[in-house]
């Protein structure tokens, strides 16, 4: 896909190495698992809990520029959804380069249907969708 992916958690590198030979869901993981006990790394993207010593689960999507274009923040008992997260990752590698265009909730992959923000759509978004 054209990005680098990297996890980052405030649990220790023995711990990821733990999860990784024994959670199931985690056996073809084959991206960084960034150990952040400090809480440094958390902090620059607040989800730092300073209560609990813990991160919030973030998911962050910063594009070749440096530019953060797309960030959602779960509470600890929330899972993501990578589904949800490769859609988001797709739409911003879109939509820089179709930069008059805007992309609806329910856009996938490329060939379905964006939108031209105007004053028309405003209130309209549902029929547009539907032309």
């Amino acid at each position: 896909m054209g990005c680098d992916i990297i996890t980052v958690s405030t649990d220790t590198e023995f711990v990821h190495l733990a999860w990784r030979k024994s959670e199931k869901e985690l056996a073809k993981v084959h991206y960084p698992m960034a150990a952040d006990p400090t809480g440094n790394v958390s902090r620059l993207f607040g989800v730092y809990d300073e209560n609990t010593g813990l991160a919030l689960r973030g998911t962050f999507i910063i594009n070749p520029e440096g530019v953060l274009v797309n960030s959602e923040v779960n509470f600890y008992n929330l899972g993501r959804n990578i589904d949800e997260s490769m859609r988001k990752f797709k739409a911003n590698v879109y939509m820089s380069r179709k930069t008059s265009e805007v992309c609806p909730s329910k856009w996938k992959d490329e060939g379905d249907k964006t939108l031209t923000p105007s004053e028309a759509l405003v209130g309209a978004v549902h029929e547009a969708l539907q032309n």
